[in-house]
């Protein structure tokens, strides 16, 4: 209330967070046996499927919209999580029999996705202000984002060169040795900015490296280090830090 018992007006609502195209079709071949007869995603950590820890915390930052391009045992990945977790609707788009590529994964998910979309890679736990990042990638008016870290060789190999609030240079394959940031894993795009990649190209990466060499992508600086289930090794880390989340970070429900 004011000081002449008057409400203070309200201010303008926040902006609502864009779809997340979550990428979960890959093959997981690192882990070996584990993925025989169970797809990535859905390898149990903590006690439950990675990609509902990976939902949890979408729905806590906001997200109401995922959108999961799924291949390899899909139908699995569908069955298990089905179509609304945590407050967040979500709708599935499937690669087909044969691993496509993640730019083709998200071509062919655009109709689902519409014109601005976040995307994240589904073997992935970040700790970071979601709606902070949409609301500063739509503010900066550029058709794609890249959020990174500073790595310093530390978790994996620097790929990202990084200079005010743009990535100036992104090489996944080839990186520069003078590199100290790394691609965090979550990204974004506008859908026009597909046309900035060649028809044939199949690597999200290609994408970003392109838009980065035009000067039309946002960085967003992430201070959290990652989590992920790619190797054995890094599923063992991820198993201790969501395991020793308390209660209260690790709600309950749908």
């Amino acid at each position: 209330m004011g000081p002449a018992g008057e409400e203070r007006a309200a201010g303008p609502p926040a902006p609502a967070m864009p779809p997340v195209c979550v990428l979960a079709g890959g093959l997981g071949t690192r882990l070996g046996e584990r993925v025989q007869t169970v797809p990535k995603p859905l390898i149990d950590v903590a006690g439950e499927p990675f990609l509902l820890h990976q939902l949890r915390l979408l729905g806590a930052h906001g997200v109401r919209e995922v959108v999961m391009c799924v291949g390899y045992l899909g139908e699995m990945i569908e069955q298990r999580i089905g179509g609304e977790r945590f407050g967040i609707a979500i709708r599935y788009s499937h690669d087909g029999p044969d691993p496509i590529g993640t730019l083709a994964a998200v071509r062919k998910a655009l109709p689902l996705l519409g014109e601005r979309f976040l995307i994240l890679y589904g073997d992935t736990y970040l700790r970071i202000d979601y709606a902070d990042v949409a609301s500063r990638w739509a503010a900066s008016g550029l058709p794609g984002l890249m959020t990174v870290l500073r790595n310093d060789g530390r978790w994996d190999t620097s790929n990202v060169s990084f200079e005010g609030d743009r990535v100036v240079r992104y090489d996944k394959l080839a990186p520069d040795p003078a590199m100290v940031w790394i691609d965090y894993g979550l990204g974004g795009l506008l859908a026009g900015a597909l046309a900035n990649a060649a028809p044939g190209e199949r690597d999200l990466a290609d994408l970003y490296a392109a838009l980065a060499e035009a000067g039309e992508l946002f960085g967003y600086e992430a201070h959290e280090r990652f989590y992920e289930i790619g190797t054995p090794a890094a599923l063992a880390e991820a198993e201790r830090f969501l395991g020793a989340l308390s209660p209260p970070s690790r709600p309950g429900g749908r």
